[in-house]
């Protein structure tokens, strides 16, 4: 295991649900002394600084801000090509004079992949969600390549690899089989596992640490259990859900509750808060599992991944993207009960919590994952293999 100083690059996109999976490996490696640099938009540099990283300003294109995401699937692909073209430039007149050892990259950091193949360096990607399998272009991108404006976005793809210096200029193996790959995910939550290429993905679960700077919470002296209810970091505007939540669970015997509601979601839209229930626009979700019975998420990769974790059984409302699928998995995995948002009365929401909780093959379950979870390494495993790599 390596432990000579290098220069890591990591290159992401400023999407919370993006940038908090792997957060903690990069803290890892500034503290095992290596000189790391973060290229992000300006959004995310406080808390890429917070790790110790230095933080290379790369502003992006994506409607990260406003969650103005198009519904047109090619459209939000197209995004990303977009974001990767006008960044390639930026990135290169921060790394051709001073090139990394290794670049590390999130998935949709396009122009992460073409620096270090312009460059000649050696590149890992640090994947927050599930990762292709033998077959997965046939299974999946098949019908995605079918849609309207798909074939115009593979040109333009290919247009970009073929000019702007990068070695591989096939767009399937671009933009989804990278050489080298972390999952930051538990395995259990992989389709197809055992079709993922072992030999370039490696899976190393959550990799949680200290969010001091999101504070602390401390569970109640009085409350028998705790119940968290959170829909994530983007698609939480949904105050008719959350007042369902409050019905359902507000003044129930036994529990006290922590709703997150977000950013875009106004207190004053709740009405009456019941006693027993505290409502943040943010928490420290990870410490709260810690200590929760019961999580009502959104299914998110990020989410699903500190649930299991934390071994606590879950109510999965998917609001968009892959939380379907998330929330198929768990409800698999049997640790877990779905319950679309249009379905997701006060009674059903209560119904499941009940459930849940009572079912002791759930709580064997639960059991189970977390221990499997935690034994795939998480950060200090991620670290140790960038370690590899940079020896």
């Amino acid at each position: 295991m390596s432990r000579r100083r290098a220069h890591v690059a990591m290159i992401g996109i400023p999407a919370v649900s993006h940038v908090l999976p792997s957060i903690h490996v990069i803290r890892e490696l500034v503290a095992r002394g290596h000189r790391v640099t973060y290229a992000n938009d300006p959004v995310m540099a406080e808390r890429i600084e917070a790790t110790g990283a230095e933080f290379v300003p790369c502003a992006s294109t994506l409607p990260v801000a406003d969650n103005n995401w198009p519904d047109d699937p090619v459209a939000a692909m197209e995004l990303f090509l977009d974001n990767a073209v006008q960044s390639l430039g930026p990135l290169r007149a921060a790394y051709d004079h001073d090139p990394a050892d290794l670049y590390l990259y999130d998935i949709g950091a396009y122009a992460a992949r073409a620096l270090a193949e312009i460059q000649g360096r050696p590149l890992m990607q640090l994947s927050p969600t599930f990762v292709a399998w033998q077959g997965y272009e046939q299974e999946i991108g098949t019908d995605q390549w079918q849609l309207p404006g798909a074939d115009a976005y593979r040109a333009k793809f290919a247009r970009w690899l073929a000019g702007c210096g990068a070695s591989t200029t096939d767009v399937d193996t671009f933009s989804g089989r990278p050489s080298r790959a972390l999952a930051l995910i538990p395995r259990a939550m992989q389709p197809y596992a055992d079709r993922v290429d072992t030999n370039t993905v490696t899976f190393v679960g959550p990799c949680p640490g200290p969010r001091e700077d999101e504070g602390t919470w401390t569970r109640p002296a009085g409350a028998e259990k705790v119940l968290l209810i959170s829909l994530g970091s983007a698609y939480t505007r949904r105050p008719e859900f959350y007042r369902r939540c409050l019905a359902a669970y507000g003044d129930l015997p036994g529990w006290h509750v922590v709703l997150q509601i977000g950013k875009y979601t106004d207190p004053e839209e709740l009405g009456d808060i019941p006693a027993n229930v505290e409502v943040h626009s943010w928490v420290p979700q990870p410490a709260i599992l810690e200590r929760a019975d019961a999580f009502v998420t959104h299914a998110g990769m990020g989410s699903s991944g500190e649930g299991l974790m934390a071994g606590v059984p879950m109510i999965a409302v998917p609001q968009g993207a892959e939380q379907f699928f998330n929330a198929d998995r768990l409800v698999e995995l049997g640790v877990a009960r779905r319950i679309d948002t249009e379905e997701a009365t006060p009674e059903a929401l209560r119904t499941a919590l009940n459930e849940l909780v009572t079912d002791p093959e759930v709580r064997r379950r639960s059991a189970g994952l977390r221990s499997a979870a935690r034994a795939e390494g998480g950060t200090a495993r991620a670290a140790d293999l960038i370690e590899e790599v940079l020896g």
